[in-house]
């Protein structure tokens, strides 16, 4: 029987990044994947497909609606090529799979393809696909198992006209009318993609607006920019049933009045969150605690109710984000060692990658109020931007609310070109604990996208953004 210091559970972000920070620090360390590739959900089926087929859509959106405004002139159609778009997306989807193996072999991790259940505490079974079984043994445990997508009651996922995520990213043709239910991160971007396509794309909501987690703000503008794009939304909409035929979905909601709404459909994406995934896992044979939510219970320093069985990323509380499981990774594996490592969950910044992108970190306007903190407000609009202009992106703004006594910043929330990338400014001065002050005195190049911050702390300031 082999054995191990550490042994992981799941090989998403978290659970590699886990894996190799272990062994980084002198551990022998195992990873336990029940799929053939690495890289768990984030890379095979979420994060990175669907940013690649964001970007090959955008391209294809510019060739179509924007080329001409620069003086690029394309004789014939533009043409669609879907399969190869997938194909695309699927090589990116392989290098950067290759790229984990990689890293595994070169930090010596031991990688195991099978599905891990406990034995008990120190004791895993791994189950291969030929039905064998392996036992391992390890000192300590790292649970990385991640999400899987949710869904309704009532909703049967076909996974051929009513989908999940997963089978989105993998169409075999551009739906006439795509119907999806939840007005989150997945669905949005996912309807943009096929709104660019040629789709017509209806999002229904139960909440009042989209994006509901994120500043009410950011929602607002948000929704404004895809309706521009020709995407529909239905918010303060119930789904009630979901039916299918061989060639259509039949949605219905009631509205906010309590009036049904039928939406009717090619294909109906249903984007209503995830679940933590611990199918299989049997963590009562090693003590381990699960919550109502089914979420795996642990203390500050993400141990389990076994003190010896860690558990990160989707599988507990918290965003289910692919960064915020890298760092719990991290974090689990410099406890381990014996450092004194830290998380700032306010800290984490949260991303959407539509275009126009929207991102924020800290607090957001309405928790403020909730919690009756003082604050001031900055607000600059991209489109007051040398460079929004030069490129033909104007949507969106960036907002600093910052401490109306101290001048710390509280919350930053952008939505407009790269917003992406520019997040990690904001992220960066708050964990310095900066004020809007000091970034309105730091000099930001001409012309960028990230004056918009600038400008966003002098009005908040001083109410004296210079450009508008």
């Amino acid at each position: 029987m082999s054995i191990y210091d550490v042994a992981v559970i799941g090989s998403g972000p978290g659970g590699y990044v886990a894996a190799i920070r272990c062994a980084q620090l002198g551990m022998k360390t195992a990873i336990i994947e029940k799929y053939k590739t690495l890289g768990g959900t984030c890379l095979n089926v979420g994060c990175i497909p669907s940013k690649a087929l964001l970007d090959s859509s955008h391209h294809y959106e510019h060739a179509v609606k924007h080329f001409a405004d620069h003086g690029i002139e394309i004789s014939g159609d533009v043409k669609i090529n879907l399969e190869k778009m997938i194909a695309r997306k699927q090589g990116v989807v392989d290098q950067t799979a290759g790229g984990i193996d990689f890293l595994m072999k070169k930090n010596n991790i031991d990688v195991f393809e099978g599905v891990g259940a406990f034995k008990d505490a120190t004791h895993i079974n791994i189950t291969k696909a030929d039905s064998t079984v392996e036992t391992i043994e390890a000192k300590h445990t790292i649970i990385a198992t991640g999400s899987k997508p949710s869904t309704l009651p009532f909703i049967k996922i076909d996974k051929k006209r009513i989908i999940t995520s997963t089978e989105a990213l993998k169409l075999k043709e551009i739906p006439k009318h795509l119907v999806i239910i939840g007005g989150g991160v997945i669905g949005l971007e996912l309807g943009q993609v096929y709104r660019r396509l040629g789709a017509e794309v209806s999002v229904v909501e139960y909440m009042d607006r989209i994006i509901p987690g994120m500043d009410k703000a950011l929602s607002r503008e948000l929704q404004k920019a895809m309706k521009k794009q020709g995407i529909k939304f239905y918010t303060s909409h119930k789904v009630t049933s979901v039916k299918t035929s061989a060639k259509e979905t039949v949605v219905t909601a009631d509205d906010k009045k309590g009036n049904p709404v039928e939406f009717k459909g090619d294909y109906c994406l249903v984007s209503v969150g995830r679940r933590p995934y611990t199918d299989g896992l049997n963590v009562e044979a090693a003590g381990v605690r699960l919550n109502d939510r089914g979420q795996v219970e642990v203390n500050d320093h993400l141990q389990t109710s076994a003190s010896n069985i860690y558990a990160i990323g989707d599988v507990i509380k918290g965003a289910m984000l692919a960064h915020k499981a890298e760092e719990e990774g991290v974090f689990v594996a410099e406890t381990l060692a014996g450092q004194k490592p830290h998380i700032d969950y306010n800290l984490i910044p949260g991303v959407v990658y539509t275009w126009p992108e929207v991102a924020a970190v800290g607090k957001t306007e309405e928790e403020l109020k909730e919690a009756g903190v003082k604050y001031k407000s900055g607000q600059f609009p991209f489109r007051a931007l040398g460079r929004s202009r030069a490129s033909g992106d104007l949507d969106g703004f960036v907002k600093i609310l910052a401490d109306e006594v101290t001048d710390e910043i509280l919350g930053v929330h952008m939505v407009g070109a790269r917003c992406a990338d520019i997040i990690a400014e904001a992220v960066t001065a708050m964990e310095f604990r900066a004020s809007a002050e000091d970034i309105s005195r730091m000099s930001h190049a001409h012309p960028t996208f990230t004056e918009a911050i600038k400008e966003a702390a002098l009005a908040a300031t001083e109410n004296r953004a210079l450009h508008v």
